[in-house]
């Protein structure tokens, strides 16, 4: 039983492809459809987001660089974990009303809920991955490329697969628990500013540091950072994010599948 569900999660994209397909399309160009600024808005809004972070805590409360990083700027190192985080906080901010807006279409036709959640999590890694690449291409004219870029699409593969079972288990609840929406909203905030995105790790005590590694975000920006911007790989937080992304993916979707056919009901 339990392997019969997950192996209809995992192929669910495939062998619906074609309606897979078309949502995602359907859900990326709707982002921007009725919009003055079109895509435009898909760079206006980190940018915004980053000058207004990088000025708090690089201005007012001039955050230490870490001696590692040496000469990089505080923009830059910010950049690194506030971009890959932008599209895990877009996704799982959508994740509990995904199924809520799918209603009339998965109460009134057969159709292949389990799609859902892949097409939630595909269309923010998208947007936001177009602004991590253009942000990836801007630093290496400023010197920062080196071979280990190359391992940046299997971390972003691994995020992307812990996001969507995460996804998959937050919309699934939110069917029988309307009040999850809220509790995602708070559960964001204090999760962002818990992991070391626009402050660096230096400034936590140092008996708190080890706790840092139960926070599976904590372990991405990481590799993220070390890869793009030190140029070296830490193995440490590869070990981490491997399997959390793995059973995070297959748990969540096994719960997904588990609890399906009673979305019809509650809907």
């Amino acid at each position: 039983m339990f392997f019969s569900l997950l192996r209809q999660w995992l192929f669910a994209p495939i062998v619906h492809y074609r309606l897979f397909h078309n949502f995602v399309r359907q859900d990326f160009t709707g982002q921007f459809a009725g919009s003055f600024g079109g895509m435009v808005w898909l760079f206006i809004t980190p940018i915004v987001n980053i000058l207004i972070y990088s000025f708090v805590f690089s201005v007012v409360f001039r955050a230490p660089m870490p001696v590692e990083y040496g000469n990089t700027p505080f923009v830059v190192f910010m950049m690194m974990g506030y971009l890959p985080w932008f599209a895990f906080g877009d996704a799982m901010g959508r994740a509990s009303g995904l199924l809520l807006e799918k209603a009339p279409l998965i109460t009134k036709v057969m159709f292949p809920v389990q799609i859902i959640p892949g097409v939630g999590t595909i269309v923010p890694y998208m947007i936001h991955g177009i602004a991590l690449s253009l942000f990836l291409v801007y630093l290496s004219t400023q010197g920062y490329f080196n071979s280990l870029w190359l391992l940046l699409p299997i971390v972003f593969f691994f995020q992307f697969l812990f996001t969507m079972g995460l996804v998959a288990i937050l919309s699934a609840f939110c069917v029988f628990l309307r009040d999850i929406q809220q509790i995602v909203s708070l559960t964001l905030t204090a999760w962002f500013f818990l992991t070391p995105i626009v402050y660096p790790i230096s400034l936590i005590p140092v008996e708190y540091q080890p706790l840092l590694l139960l926070n599976p975000m904590h372990s991405f920006v990481e590799m993220y950072r070390n890869l793009v911007l030190l140029g070296t790989f830490d193995m440490t937080s590869f070990q981490i994010i491997v399997p959390v992304s793995l059973l995070t993916y297959c748990i969540g979707g096994w719960v997904f599948m588990r609890i399906r056919h009673a979305f019809g009901d509650v809907l």
